[in-house]
């Protein structure tokens, strides 16, 4: 009587009914991509990329310990959306990081990912076509091309880690890595960077808070048990010895700028309560230059007279510079100007030469000074 009664009630007798799928219901479409082991087969690291990655993650890891008392400079598009443009910004940077070099380290900002609030371009992996077609293989194959070719030129290069899958791509060939405000609380980007092998930088998050920031970096440091990929593409579980090459990066907030001496004073401390060392990275543009790309300039050179005048918690600086000041609207019918961002406005060339300029010699008087 029981069993009769429990049949007969109408959500057993729903359940037997194969009706509306239970997965899958709003995919639309599932396109594989190649593994990172085939397109790193295809597109192979070369002895002078191998070089130029091991000297750019030693000396920034050692920028960033104070071993190196040269100021780490990262400076580029905020997104690369035009792989060309970005190889002749990579030849003219190459010159200045080597006429420059016995003062500042200087990398190349090269991301290929675009965190969005809500809706817009997701950067060059993820949209290589600027046309929402989503050719993500493509687009991975275009980014480790274009790392290999700026490595090939002797110059470092960074980027932000936003998806999980792809550094396994390109993590190969990048010296310095980035989590961004949005991420910064996120497990899985602190499972991710203790697991990366080149020094891995962290932004405070949107709203302001550098603890959240201190906190990742404790995270990163430790070890972690997280289900990834492996390079052929299999799920697995991962097991990480922890990162110890995380600093904080100081972006600003909804609240304004958080570069001003009052600021890095607070979150010197803050890193020395938690046992860090108390040296850290300014972010120009985002917050700190209240989103205006022209205030970068002025951003910089408040800096520049801080670290001339041998203030050495200030181990490194970013930048978002591109061959032509501004930026541009994508889709809207006309033809894209070359070496412009679509993203994020950027300094222009003129202007990255005046700052860098400018900043190589705040950064010889406090080499010399011994600050």
């Amino acid at each position: 009587m029981i069993e009769t009664e429990r049949l007969s009630h109408p959500a057993a007798m729903e359940a037997t009914d194969p009706g509306e799928p239970l997965d899958d219901i709003r995919i639309l479409a599932v396109s594989e991509i190649p593994s990172p082991a085939s397109l790193r087969e295809r597109c192979q690291i070369d002895a002078v990329a191998q070089k130029t990655v091991r000297a750019g993650r030693r000396q920034i890891r050692q920028v960033l310990s104070g071993e190196d008392r040269r100021l780490l400079v990262v400076v580029g598009p905020c997104s690369v959306h035009d792989p060309e443009a970005a190889r002749e910004y990579a030849r003219r940077l190459a010159v200045l990081a080597q006429k420059f070099e016995d003062a500042l380290l200087i990398a190349m900002r090269v991301y290929f990912e675009k965190p969005r609030t809500t809706v817009g371009w997701k950067g060059l992996i993820n949209d290589p076509g600027l046309d929402n077609s989503c050719r993500i293989g493509e687009g991975l194959e275009l980014a480790r091309a274009l790392l290999l070719d700026i490595a090939r030129l002797g110059l470092p290069a960074a980027t932000e880690f936003l998806d999980p899958i792809t550094p396994e791509y390109i993590v190969d060939l990048v010296s310095w890595g980035a989590i961004g405000a949005r991420t910064v609380e996120s497990q899985v980007h602190r499972q991710i960077a203790s697991a990366l092998s080149c020094p891995v930088g962290f932004k405070n998050n949107s709203a302001g808070d550098v603890a959240v920031a201190i906190e990742a970096v404790l995270s990163a440091r430790r070890g972690h048990q997280f289900l990834s990929h492996t390079r052929e593409g299999r799920t697995a579980i991962i097991v990480t010895a922890g990162n110890p090459d995380c600093h904080i990066i100081l972006r600003g907030g909804k609240n304004g700028p958080n570069y001003l001496p009052a600021q890095v004073d607070d979150a010197c401390r803050a890193l020395a309560k938690a046992g860090l060392t108390e040296r850290l990275m300014i972010d120009c543009s985002h917050a700190n230059s209240g989103k205006d790309h022209r205030l970068q300039l002025t951003v910089g050179e408040q800096l520049a007279s801080r670290i001339g005048e041998g203030d050495s918690r200030i181990a490194a600086l970013m930048i978002e510079s591109h061959l032509v000041a501004g930026r541009q609207e994508l889709g809207d019918g006309t033809r894209l100007c070359y070496g412009q961002s679509i993203t994020d406005a950027c300094i222009g060339w003129e202007e990255t030469e005046q700052l860098l300029q400018l900043l190589y010699r705040s950064a010889g008087r406090r080499r010399s000074t011994g600050g």
